[in-house]
This record gives structure tokens, sequence and C-alpha cells, in this order.
């Protein structure tokens, strides 16, 4: 691949067509926005250019918005958000295949601004996401995750589908992580037999375990407002939670609880994977999905990005995928970014010529953000003075 310096820039064919794959710009433009603002920008240079857009996503929120930029339906359904208060979410539908974001019903946005709910915000929102998609005829379900509100194990989904988590007493347990402590008895005689007939994937871009130090209680905890006790009553809780269900269902929930993305958005994965779900990396899921690679193959250039490329770009976020399957199929690859935190050369290892951050133009970040747009077809420009002309 060609150096990541600011010069030498220029293709070594000309460019004919330009395949916009970007992310969202958190909490300033969503995928589709960035794609929109790109093909401005470059067309403001080189009218007319061929410019398809294919927004991206890597399992996490946005995720189905990205599947219906690329030609699904969008589904709304009214389930449980994740302290219980009714919520109308999305998930996109494809002839048998859906695209379910857990984040729609159990993410952090569903929560009041302000507020938080690390031992009781529960899944059960997500479970009725599940059992909305095979109702809509889906037999192949993508379950994105990420950005959750919750860390119950997918405790939650697995009731809505079916399951029942119980107490001594033979009443159900509280909602959320903190309830778990209290399960005696856990049935998963009861789940959905759709499920056994469908192929479910669970897509997210971490590989943590259920618990432990690099469990969904100690790593995301925090995120959601887990105090340092709180970290530890949930991972307490959770481990007795797979006790538990290990007794119901044999050693495969041991083997389960350890696996990775078992601790993905608080523990929904290890729900998904009792599920019977495959897990996979969510931008290679989503890239398949989303049908990048015949829009990649018609491409000369492929401009990919998300808010901030930093060291956790490089760990399965979507720009790095992109890059990856770029490179696989000789295709130069360039970024746009909010924000720029990697050199050069582990740009370049990563299959990136060259990014071009927002912050370049406007070091201001608030500014940044509150302009994101403008200044994002202002970037857009100079790469198609740099690669286009």
């Amino acid at each position: 691949m060609a150096d990541t310096a600011a010069g030498g820039t220029r293709p070594a064919q000309p460019v004919q067509r330009v395949l916009v794959a970007a992310d969202k710009f958190k909490g300033s433009l969503s995928a589709v926005e960035v794609a929109d603002r790109v093909t401005a920008g470059l067309r403001g240079i080189v009218p007319g250019l061929e410019v398809e857009a294919l927004p991206v996503a890597d399992g996490g929120d946005g995720t189905v918005a990205a599947a219906v930029a690329a030609g699904f339906d969008r589904r709304e359904v009214r389930v449980q958000g994740p302290l219980g208060d009714p919520v109308t979410a999305a998930f996109a539908l494809r002839g048998d295949t859906a695209v379910v974001e857990m984040a729609e019903a159990s993410g952090l946005q569903r929560l009041p601004q302000d507020t938080f709910a690390p031992l009781t915000a529960s899944t059960y929102g997500s479970g009725e996401l599940l059992r909305a998609a095979l109702d809509a005829g889906a037999r192949s379900i993508v379950l994105g995750v990420g950005g959750s509100a919750t860390t119950d194990g997918g405790a939650g989904m697995l009731a809505a589908l079916g399951a029942r988590f119980l107490k001594a007493d033979g009443e159900p347990v509280a909602p959320g992580g903190g309830g778990l402590a209290e399960l005696a008895s856990a049935d998963l005689s009861g789940l959905d037999p759709r499920l056994g007939e469908a192929e479910l994937v669970l897509a997210s871009d971490v590989d943590n375990p259920l618990t432990g130090p690099k469990g969904a209680p100690a790593v995301y905890g925090p995120q959601k407002g887990a105090s340092a006790e709180d970290v530890e009553r949930l991972d307490v809780a959770l481990a007795h939670f797979a006790k538990i269900v290990e007794e119901a269902v044999g050693p495969r929930a041991a083997a389960y609880a350890a696996s990775p993305g078992a601790g993905a958005a608080g523990g929904i994965g290890y729900g998904a994977l009792l599920l019977g779900a495959r897990f996979r990396p969510g931008i290679e899921v989503m890239l398949d999905v989303l049908g990048f690679a015949p829009a990649l193959e018609r491409a000369d250039l492929v401009i990919t990005g998300e808010g901030s490329l930093d060291p956790q770009t490089l760990h399965g976020k979507a720009p790095a995928g992109v890059a990856a399957a770029a490179r696989a199929a000789d295709k130069e690859v360039v970024a746009v970014c909010g924000r720029l935190a990697l050199p050069p050369e582990e740009l370049g290892r990563a299959g990136i010529r060259r990014a071009y951050a927002l912050t370049d133009l406007e070091p201001d970040v608030t500014r940044c953000i509150a302009e994101a747009g403008p200044i994002l077809e202002r970037t857009a420009a100079r790469i198609a003075r740099d690669f286009l002309t």
C-alpha cells in the first residue's frame, strides 16, 4: 500500500468511481449523512462524478439505519425499554433476513437524560424485537449488539422469548443484572421453537467473556453508571446466573460464558450464544449483509471513516473492516474522521493510505462537532483535489 504521508497522494490509475463506506460520526452525523456530505464535497470539485454510497455499521447503534440505507425495509414495533417503559423500536427486513439492533430497544439512548440503571436495566425489549423479526418471517437474523444500557447477561431477552428465571419462592427475579443474585432456577424449555429453525448471528466488535477482569461488568459497567460496588455485585450475579443456567442446560452454558463475545453489550452475547447464535465480528457480518463485495468491485477508490480514528478503530471497528476488505481487493482507501489519533504508519498497516480529519480545518472541537456537515464537505473537497483531479 502506498505511503500515508501528506505527499504522494495521486492514485496510480485514474479514478472513475468512488465508494463511500463510512460509519457515523457519533454525536454529530449519521452514517447516511456522512455519505451525503462526502458525496457533495467530491462533486463540488468533480461534477458528475460517479459516487456509490454504502453507509456501514459494526453492529452497534446505527446498524438498522445502515441496513435500511442498503435497501432493507424498516419495521417498527412497540417493545419494553430498558426500564420497562414502552418504546418504539425498529428492525430491518429484506426477504427472510432481518437485522436487529439491541440498542434500539435496550440502548443507553433509551434512558432518560442523565439517568443510569446499571443494576435494573433489562434486555427484555431486545427479546421482543427478535420475536417481532420471527413473526415477520425472518429465518436469518443478525443481532447487532453495542451501546447497551444493560448488564443482565441477556436474561431479559431470554425471558421475552419464553425462558423462566425464578427465585426460591417461585416468583420471577427482578429485571436487570442485580436481580440475578436471587436466581434459584432457570427453565429454557419454553423458548420460542422458531429459534431452532432460524440462523442467528451475534454481530459484535468486542470479544470479552461474560465475567471476570475482562468481563462485561468490569470493562463496560462503569460506562453505564456502575460504581465499583455495582461492578462487583454484577460480576457475582452474572457468575451465579451462568451457574444456575448450567444446572438447567448442561456444561455448554459454562463454555458459552467463557467464550469470546459472551460479554458483549452487558452480556447479551451470552444470552445469544444460549440461543444458538454464531459469533462473528460485527463489521464482517454487516459488510456481507449490506452487499459490500459487489460495491467494492465496482469502485476505484474507497472512502471510509468514523468520528474518531484511534487505536480502538483497529480492533474491529467499521473503518478497519472496510479497509481490510478493500486491501484484499487491491483497492485504494482513504479515510475521513472528526479526530485523528493514529500515526501514518498505523494507518498504512490498516490499509488506509491517508486520513483527513475535520480538526485539520477547524481545530475548535466544539465547533467541529456543531458544524460537522459543512466541514466534512470541505474535507471531501480536499480529497477530490488530491485524488480525483
